[in-house]
């Protein structure tokens, strides 16, 4: 996706991890498991709802370079990565989500996993429209993410 503003603006929202639940819809709400609610070594626990699913998602960032990546390591029950990436695009940001899950066998591990990427692809495509209008009325261009 693209958004109208530069790096910085859009790293200042993006930072602070506490306001992801505003607009991602899967997240109830985001607790930290400790002091840490910045940079690499913060941990959270994000009761997340999907459907009739729900898990708690523990996450470590794991990646923390200002104003470019926030890179994550889920660690509880659904393991993977995720990583948000921004690079300036003339006037302007890219931002770039990208995800990568392994499910448990108790959530039908590889097949579970093919399941859920259509349903999470398209969660994570609404989640980044709504990211987007935080900064405009609507983002310029969209970019599907990644699994």
């Amino acid at each position: 996706m693209r958004l109208p503003v530069p790096p910085a603006t859009v790293w200042a929202d993006l930072e602070r991890l506490e306001t992801h639940a505003e607009w991602m819809a899967e997240a109830e709400r985001i607790g930290f498991n400790g002091p840490r609610t910045r940079g690499v070594g913060t941990v959270m626990t994000v009761p997340t709802k999907v459907g009739p699913f729900r898990i708690d998602d523990v996450m470590e960032v794991v990646t923390w370079r200002r104003e470019r990546e926030i890179g994550i390591r889920h660690v509880g029950l659904v393991s993977g990565t995720g990583r948000f990436t921004l690079a300036p695009d003339g006037s302007g940001t890219r931002v770039t989500w990208t995800e990568e899950l392994t499910f448990p066998p108790r959530l039908g591990g590889p097949v579970g996993e093919r399941l859920a990427a259509v349903v999470l692809r398209r969660i994570w495509r609404r989640n980044l429209d709504r990211f987007g209008r935080r900064f405009s009325a609507a983002p310029t261009r969209r970019t599907e993410p990644d699994r």
